[in-house]
């Protein structure tokens, strides 16, 4: 039997995911198993390894059963998963802790403000690639050291989600440079941990495992993992990457010179680049491909819209009314700002950052209102790929959009004529999955890299232009709104002050 297929492994936040995926890229099935978040206190988010485990066996078991014949035609499995998630692990492979802190669990607050009290940026950007924040599994493992002590002390190993899965399919135990990159302990320069970052957070690097490339073959498939899961023993795992670096690929953002705008609740944008653009507001993840990724991330991308539909009309009217609303006034709004900064900024000086409308007037109504939204996201975005684009010195050529918002034909041409950049949007919206089965290709032999599997993978449905007479609007609208943005900052703390 023809091994043509492809296994891709998916731990979500809200699922683990399995899909089988031919040789051309194409997905032919998925299944999914569902887990909860635990959440003890306000601002903690917890998982259990142990039902990532489950659900992934349970996934792949729903995928055989459906797919006759299947478990014998997959040629290689790659996962990927939810980024920074701690996981500890002892000499036996035993988990010392039954829960993990995920990505946006917030109880690391205290910690990362010490340590900017304690440092400036000069100490640690060049070592670390990226500015502090509560989700980097650093500062999880200080938490964990002061709060959990006899679990970090049994704890000889620090992996991410879908190591752990990798572990418990092959038994090896290795992390990724994707996932590494931002762990905050990762120094960019050589791709090593960087013994500098553990110094200044009291950390001990001998807990942390080889890094390795996304394409290494970790292991075969072992004994118990066959028995559990109903795959053949022997079948190769990949070492795989951090979801969001693989959907990056997937999407076909894989060489320097692309922007990824993926438009969910928040907006993650990310500029591909040969080394990391090493500024306090911008993060850098590794890319599949041995780059890097600078990303900023705009909490309220999406999220913009909910809010104004239940601010204005108490979600009365659909999100396609409301876009056929805002598509009805002009370009700019008439002059009509909206600064989208609803619940503050992850990144920089001004966390607590508010959002604002300014030059309302009398002539102004709710279709200018829903448009300066859509617009404000497009300002705000193109603010920080300036930024960007100073920072990697190449202008960009191409934005490629993903997630809910390249769904919404009026938003991505407000977008490319406030970037003034063409953009794309893929066809197959399962990117992260394509990246699995790009990078299962590459490791397998069939591509002599990532770049080159993803560029056979990705499909796009089309390419949206920047209008001219909108971006020169939006060209005269920007200097205002980056001074609206930086002249605002000295209302933030009156306006907490107001509260005490």
């Amino acid at each position: 039997m023809p091994q043509d297929l492809y296994l891709a492994i998916d731990i979500g936040t809200g699922s683990a995911r399995a899909a089988l995926v031919d040789f051309s890229g194409r997905i032919l099935a998925i299944a999914a198993k569902e887990y909860d978040q635990i959440v003890p206190q306000y601002g903690w988010s917890e998982q259990r390894p142990l039902d990532w485990w489950a659900g992934v066996v349970d996934s792949i078991r729903q995928l055989l059963a459906r797919e006759a014949g299947a478990a014998r035609r997959i040629a290689a499995i790659c996962a990927c998963g939810q980024m920074h998630g701690t996981v500890l692990l002892d000499g036996d492979g035993q988990l010392t802790r039954a829960t993990v802190p995920l990505w946006n669990d917030k109880r690391t607050a205290a910690q990362v403000k010490a340590f900017e009290a304690a440092h400036k940026p000069a100490d640690y950007l060049s070592q670390s690639a990226n500015p502090p924040t509560p989700a980097w599994p650093g500062f999880k493992l200080q938490w964990l050291r002061d709060q959990d002590r006899p679990a970090y002390e049994a704890a000889q190993a620090v992996v991410m989600p879908k190591d752990y899965v990798n572990f418990r399919l092959t038994g090896e135990i290795a992390m990724d440079r994707t996932e590494a990159a931002c762990s905050f302990l990762m120094n960019p320069a050589d791709g090593t941990w960087s013994p500098h970052m553990c110094d200044l957070l009291d950390l001990d690097i001998g807990k942390l495992v080889a890094i390795r490339r996304p394409t290494d073959i970790l292991g075969p498939v072992g004994r118990a993992a066959a028995l559990e899961t109903g795959l053949p023993a022997g079948i190769p795992v990949l070492v795989g990457g951090g979801d969001f670096p693989v959907a990056l690929l997937g999407s076909g953002v894989s060489r320097a010179g692309l922007c990824s705008d993926v438009t969910g609740t928040s907006a993650i944008i990310t500029v591909v680049a040969d080394a990391p653009l090493l500024d306090p507001e911008i993060s850098n993840i590794g890319t599949v491909e041995g780059g890097w990724g600078g990303f900023v991330l705009l909490e309220s991308g999406g999220d913009s819209m909910r809010w104004a539909r239940r601010a204005f009309h108490e979600k009365a009217l659909s999100y396609e009314e409301i876009v056929a609303r805002a598509a009805t006034a002009p370009a700019g709004a008439d002059r009509l700002f909206f600064l989208p900064y609803l619940t503050g900024e992850r990144f920089g000086k001004h966390r607590n950052s508010r959002a604002q409308f300014f030059g309302i007037t009398a002539e102004h109504g709710t279709a200018h209102l829903h448009r300066a939204v859509m617009e404000g996201v497009a300002l705000a975005v193109a603010r920080q790929l300036q930024i960007m684009e100073q920072a990697a010195g190449r202008k960009l050529e191409r934005v490629i959009a993903s997630g809910g918002g390249a769904k919404t034909p009026l938003w991505l041409k407000i977008k490319a004529s406030a970037y003034n950049i063409p953009i794309l949007v893929p066809e197959e919206a399962e990117c992260g999955v394509v990246g699995c089965a790009a990078i299962a290709a590459t490791a397998t032999g069939r591509f002599r890299d990532t770049e080159g599997a993803a560029a056979a993978f990705v499909h796009y449905a089309g390419e949206v232009l920047p209008d001219p007479a909108w971006a020169e609007t939006y060209r005269r609208m920007q200097p205002v709104f980056n001074r609206l943005y930086q002249h605002a900052q000295a209302l933030y703390d009156d306006l907490d002050r107001l509260a005490d």
